[in-house]
């Protein structure tokens, strides 16, 4: 997996996770304990730095960066859908961002949160507890999520990560 340093930043990858070996880590990133990074996700930490949580998810082709001034921090228990974009935000704990769906800086989905596919979640929008965002710009809708589902997508793509830490092999 093409993990790169930039000067004294270097990926900081705890060793229960699986990184996909198509998956791209730049800079100033941590991955939490199992914790899973599918392919061709990209995580780019070449300013304040990327911090995933425990048992998160970030799922294929995801793009997650940040800028000088803001992190992106990811909590634990949460799934990054496919093609997402997080830049300079904060997703807590047991959130779900859907696929192709973008959280831009100082932005704040919280805990038990879900942000519906495509949706964009604006600079220093806040997505309430358990609440839903959609469309775009991104409308909320309160009480519609369920933080036990999104922790039971999360335990899902905890065992898949063990599934693949144990058996993939490439075969060409």
């Amino acid at each position: 997996m093409p993990i790169y340093a930039l000067g004294d930043e270097t990926p900081d990858i705890d060793p229960t996770a699986f990184v996909h070996p198509e998956a791209v880590l730049i800079g100033r990133v941590r991955i939490g304990a199992e914790s899973t990074v599918w392919a061709h996700a990209v995580l780019r930490g070449d300013g304040a730095g990327i911090e995933i949580g425990a048992r998160t998810s970030v799922q294929d082709g995801a793009v997650l960066h940040n800028t000088d001034i803001y992190r992106t921090v990811v909590g634990d228990n949460c799934t990054i859908g496919h093609l997402a974009h997080l830049e300079g935000c904060t997703v807590e704990d047991g959130a779900l961002i859907g696929t192709s769906s973008v959280v831009l800086h100082e932005a704040v989905v919280s805990r038990g949160a879900l942000v519906g596919a495509n949706a964009v979640v604006t600079n220093r929008m806040i997505v309430p507890p358990n609440a839903m965002a959609l469309g775009v710009p991104a409308k909320i809708r309160h009480d519609a999520s369920s933080y036990e589902q999104n922790m039971r997508d999360a335990e899902n793509y905890v065992q898949r990560g063990k599934r693949y830490r144990a058996t993939m092999r490439r075969v060409d």
